[in-house]
């Protein structure tokens, strides 16, 4: 089975690229809980155009582009983390923004993903700070109990960075995607599979 949490270590790093290639690349559905902002293409938009896979719907679609908590408090929501379970089978799912952006004031997505139990894939860009920010996303996810599958980066390769963070995280390092431009489903597959091995998701 194909089943995964994308996470990552900050917000716009790239992880709904690496969510699409992804789940092109295993044939796999996506689902995105919650998508704060709509005036943009939503991450689940983007997925279905760049995947071409299916999308489960968005538990909460929320207007104001923010942290989830902040974005349905302004937009009068009230976000249910009880009825926030992902469907059951092969699927993609993928958080908003780092592990510790808060779903409500008193639920953050990694107490989430320890609920789940379903094995994490973290995002971390190559570029600097990226050590840091890794490690402390990693013992956050640790500490909580969520199985982490590997860490994936994006952006240019730095060796070096991406060698230490596994290294001292204790944790597999799956491969990395560039910066794709253009941006399009044939380029973002050929760069998917030049950088990773399928079977480390199988």
């Amino acid at each position: 089975m194909t089943r995964f949490v994308v996470t990552g270590t900050d917000t716009g790093i790239g992880k709904t690229i690496f969510s699409a290639a992804l789940a092109a690349a295993t044939r796999t559905p996506y689902w995105k809980p919650v998508q704060s902002g709509l005036e943009e293409e939503t991450d689940s938009e983007a997925v279905a155009r760049l995947a071409g896979v299916p999308v489960v719907p968005e538990a909460y679609r929320l207007v104001t582009p923010a942290s989830p908590h902040r974005a349905a408090e302004i937009d009068g929501v009230n976000i249910d983390v009880d009825a926030l379970t992902p469907p059951p089978g092969d699927l993609i799912t993928e958080g908003a923004g780092g592990a510790l952006v808060p779903v409500t004031r008193t639920t953050l997505y990694a107490d989430l993903f320890a609920r789940w139990q379903i094995p994490v894939i973290v995002c971390a860009r190559t570029a600097l700070g990226t050590i840091n920010h890794s490690l402390l996303t990693i013992e956050a996810l640790r500490s909580r109990g969520v199985p982490i599958h590997g860490i994936v980066f994006l952006g240019d390769a730095v060796e070096d960075s991406e060698t230490i963070i596994a290294e001292i995280g204790d944790v597999r390092r799956l491969g990395r995607l560039p910066i794709i431009d253009p941006l399009t489903p044939d380029e973002l597959a050929a760069a998917f599979a030049a950088g990773f091995e399928l079977t480390d998701f199988q």
